[in-house]
């Protein structure tokens, strides 16, 4: 069985095709001062989503099918801390029919030494009718700007 997060695909900062920053806020830390786990999720939701309005120039909350989050991930490989700025990478392992599989990087903007990732996540968006909720195919809209992201158009992901 293949592991939610596998450890194929981009992992390095320059292997990523798209790079959005996020702002770590004081509450992201948990007890322990670092972020805390559940922190990622909002910064893959926030990055695939703003990536996507960004991309498409359009508010893809409107589109007659929506995307809706059907499965994440997370690996966490190195602890981040509020207030680091951070990037997050994007790329795409899978672009189905009905879904994408996207894969995303976390790393911390101002450590240049360390272009592997503190946490590598994965993130399922499964394309619905906005009204019935059944699958449908993915925008093209949506497909038109993803499918530069996905790995076999990445040299040395082929």
């Amino acid at each position: 069985m293949q592991s939610p997060v596998s450890s194929s695909g981009p992992s390095r900062r320059a292997e990523f095709p798209y790079l959005r920053p996020i702002g770590t806020r004081w509450l992201d830390n948990d007890a322990y001062g670092h972020i805390n786990n559940v922190a990622y999720y909002a910064y893959f939701d926030t990055a695939v989503n703003g990536f996507l309005m960004e991309a498409t120039g359009i508010d893809i909350r409107k589109l007659p099918a929506i995307g809706v989050v059907a499965e994440t991930g997370c690996r966490f490989l190195r602890s981040l801390s509020f207030p680091q700025s951070l990037l997050v990478g994007i790329a795409v392992e899978r672009l189905g029919e009905r879904s994408i599989i996207y894969r995303l990087g976390v790393f911390a903007v101002d450590d240049e030494s360390q272009a592997e990732a503190a946490a590598i996540g994965r993130f399922v968006h499964v394309y619905v009718d906005a009204d019935s909720r059944r699958s449908v195919p993915v925008p093209r809209e949506i497909r038109s700007v993803v499918q530069p992201l996905v790995f076999a158009d990445l040299e040395g992901h082929l």
